[in-house]
């Protein structure tokens, strides 16, 4: 990787003269007061290395007329120099290979000159930064969408399952009606059939007092008439014949009572009404069943593509153990980008932008007074431990720093500088 082995800058914004000598491995703080040209330093470097996209608007130091003088020795032997009217960019190489700004390119990673642009972006436009050079980008926007759409259907599901379920709990349940609505034309036949034999039995009846009737009227014949004894005997005979044949047990003349089937026709509508709504609340249950089967359906299908894209990232070559995608945002270590520490939140963009380009070895950072002493040590120890070099400004003038700008000049700090190493703190 290629790091920053030494720069000297002069008269380039607020810059006299710095000359500074990065540690190859760790933390390099540049210290001083507001409007004392720290920042400068970074910028002189981002321009230097950059190329014109970095170059400030007013390069020149105010009052100077000497113009901006930048040089900047790589850990590679490259030797990169802006100087002159027109900071016109020279690089020289002691392999002898010709090339300006695009021999820089292939080692100089844009992100590392401006690693808080990096840190400031969108969660989503910081995990589309990894997703894109681990290569796996779209892949997992694609599993991320089917996995939402597999959420949204089951949660939809679920919601009807409940509501089916609810709805049918609260219709009524009758136990004393049959499975089935009760026929009404089966009960009318039943009692027509029994008025008929009630009929028969009528008729009977009818009959057997019109035979007790000649009985009488002939006896009274053959009393009064003697001469005509012969002859009613034999009519007597055939009267007690048929009255005879005519006559039934007093089980088959009992008239059958239609009470019974009368009442139940009467119900016949109330019992239909309690059998219907049995039937709806079974239909109720059976639909609010087959709903949550879809629902478990869709919960393993849900759970099958999340193992996917689980697998997907798992097997990716993440910059950083601990690093991942979940819903379009990175997280660290559990975390989202906004709970993470600012140690954390360094680390991950160190990371990535190393990831962008391996072969840059360095990163450039503004503003670190903002951290603690503790958040300091900790990203001073990750950046030694991975071989990393970082040149970053703090408003401050303590012992922390390694140079201290004062009016535009580097100044040694007045106590000795911690050295940001791992295990030394």
């Amino acid at each position: 990787m290629v790091k920053i082995s030494t720069l000297e800058l002069e008269n380039i914004k607020r810059i006299k003269a710095v000359q500074l000598k990065p540690t190859a491995n760790g933390l390099t703080l540049i210290g001083g007061n507001n409007r004392q040209g720290k920042t400068s330093v970074l910028d002189a470097i981002a321009w230097a290395l950059g190329g014109d996209k970095f170059k400030p608007t007013q390069p020149a130091r105010e009052g100077s007329e000497i113009p901006p003088h930048l040089r900047i020795t790589l850990s590679n032997g490259l030797i990169v120099e802006r100087s002159g009217k027109n900071s016109a960019l020279k690089v020289i190489d002691p392999e002898g290979r010709k090339g300006g700004q695009q021999l820089l390119n292939e080692f100089v990673e844009q992100f590392a000159l401006d690693l808080p642009a990096f840190m400031a972006m969108t969660d989503k436009k910081k995990a589309d930064v990894l997703l894109r050079i681990i290569g796996i980008g779209e892949q997992l926007y694609e599993m991320e969408q089917n996995e939402a759409q597999l959420y949204n259907r089951r949660t939809e599901i679920g919601r009807i399952a409940d509501q089916k379920k609810k709805f049918s709990q609260e219709m009524p349940l009758y136990t004393d009606v049959p499975k089935e609505p009760v026929s009404a034309a089966e009960l009318i036949e039943q009692h027509q059939e029994i008025l008929a034999r009630n009929g028969q039995r009528q008729q009977w009846q009818r009959e057997m007092q019109s035979i007790d009737i000649a009985v009488e009227r002939v006896t009274a014949e053959i009393m009064r008439t003697a001469q005509q004894l012969d002859d009613l005997k034999q009519q007597l005979a055939v009267w007690q014949e048929k009255a005879n044949a005519a006559k039934k047990s007093p089980e088959e003349l009992e008239m059958e009572s239609t009470a019974e089937l009368e009442e139940q026709l009467r119900a016949v509508e109330t019992i239909n009404a309690k059998v219907r709504a049995n039937c709806d609340r079974e239909k109720a249950e059976l639909d609010a069943d087959d709903f949550r089967r879809q629902y478990d359906a869709l919960t393993e299908e849900l759970e099958t593509a999340r193992s996917e894209r689980y697998k997907l990232l798992n097997g990716a070559q993440m910059p950083l153990d601990g690093l991942s995608v979940e819903n379009g945002a990175l997280i660290y270590n559990g975390q989202a980008w906004d709970n993470m520490s600012g140690a954390d939140q360094m680390i991950v963009a160190a990371s990535i932008v190393r990831k962008l380009n391996p072969n840059c070895g360095f990163v450039l950072l503004d503003k670190l007074e903002q951290m603690d002493m503790q958040t300091l040590t900790d990203f001073g120890k990750w950046l030694e431990a991975q071989g990393l070099q970082a040149i970053a400004t703090r408003v401050s003038t303590g012992d922390e720093c390694s140079v201290i700008i004062e009016d535009g000049y580097s100044v040694a700090p007045k106590a000795e500088p911690k050295t940001w190493k791992a295990g030394e703190f």
